[in-house]
């Protein structure tokens, strides 16, 4: 059964377990599909609103990429799950003699990078997420401005929950050009949407 399948009860049961997976990159892909989700929410509140019909073909597209980046995000929790095994069974790799100890090295570098590639990806998706909530912020219904606020402020806890999925594999990785170009690339975005977020929660609270 798919991760994100599961109901929240059982979920957050197997979050709090000694399994492997899910983890804190799949806890951060869900808090940041819960966040996009909100912002479609204020969407679908806005559609057939009289006073708001001027943005209507807005809204219609908005919702479209919402749906779409919230179903990317529920699978990336089974990516990340997918991802994170090897590693996991990686460090129980033996490393008696140089030979398995060379082997254990190499499988393990690859398996960090393939660990480290998902967070990434979960950080990417969330920066869209919080683009389409600055224009639900921007073009949605009044009534609902709060659950803009909830949605990016779940987002910013999302991109900032990945990101230390992504700086605790790329620290092990031998390969430090590597490493650091990937640490590189979440630091942008970091900064970068950590701000946004922290701007359109300011103008949502604002309205109260």
């Amino acid at each position: 059964m798919e991760m994100y399948k599961k109901t929240c009860e059982e979920f957050v049961e197997v979050l709090a377990s000694n399994a492997p997976v899910p983890g804190g990159g799949g806890a951060s892909s869900l808090v940041g599909a819960i966040g996009m989700a909100l912002g479609n929410m204020v969407g679908s509140l806005t559609l057939g609103k009289k006073k708001y019909a001027d943005v209507q073909d807005d809204i219609i597209a908005l919702k479209a990429k919402a749906d779409a980046l919230q179903k990317e995000m529920l699978t990336l929790i089974d990516k990340d799950a997918e991802m994170f095994e090897p590693l996991s069974k990686a460090y129980g790799l033996p490393k008696n003699t140089e030979e398995e100890k060379a082997e254990k090295e190499r499988i393990m570098e690859a398996a960090l990078k393939d660990a480290c590639s998902v967070p990434v990806e979960i950080m990417e998706r969330v920066c869209e997420a919080i683009d389409l909530l600055e224009e639900f912020a921007a073009k949605g219904t009044a009534i609902a401005i709060s659950d803009v606020g909830v949605g990016v402020a779940c987002c910013r806890a999302a991109l900032l929950g990945a990101s230390l999925n992504v700086f605790i594999n790329t620290k092990s990785m031998k390969d430090r050009a590597y490493a650091e170009d990937i640490n590189a690339k979440a630091e942008k975005m970091i900064e970068e949407y950590t701000a946004k977020a922290d701007r359109i929660y300011a103008d949502v609270r604002s309205r109260f």
